[in-house]
């Protein structure tokens, strides 16, 4: 992540993106994109680390059991139902970020600095994608 300052003089928080092939021109510049890629791997995790869960009380006679999930279900049906939130492993999955705008293309260097954050580690493989037929000024509904 960096910062670039615009000419209004407000500055823009900006991840710098190298470019592995293909073309680079100035006209990129300005554009909504959306960008695809495989988010940080965090291993095998609790429930309270991947879903947020509070955990259970720390007094009143427990002992050992703070940082478990809880009850996972009733007698019936005798199963665990889908899409049940436990623990398991965490990340590494694809991330779609929609959003975002290219603020600057440096083609000497071959890079982009692409607005707001990007999923995956250092030097990982990103996909960028331009949103083609653009509506100039837009507006979203207001309900």
């Amino acid at each position: 992540m960096s910062q670039v300052f615009m000419e209004d003089g407000r500055f823009v928080p900006v991840t710098l993106v190298k470019t592995v092939g293909g073309e680079l021109n100035v006209e990129l510049e300005n554009k909504d994109v959306v960008v695809s890629g495989v988010s940080k791997g965090k291993g095998f995790t609790g429930v309270m680390k991947k879903w947020g869960f509070s955990g259970q009380q720390k007094t009143r006679g427990q002992s050992d059991r703070t940082r478990h999930a809880g009850s996972i279900g009733s007698q019936t049906p005798g199963r665990v139902l889908p899409g049940k939130k436990m623990a398991g492993r965490h990340g590494n999955q694809q991330v779609t970020i929609k959003g975002l705008k290219i603020v600057k293309v440096d083609t000497e260097r071959g890079e982009v600095m692409v607005s707001g954050p990007i999923p995956g580690a250092r030097n990982s493989k990103i996909s960028i994608k331009v949103l083609e037929g653009q509506k100039e000024g837009r507006e979203e509904d207001q309900k």
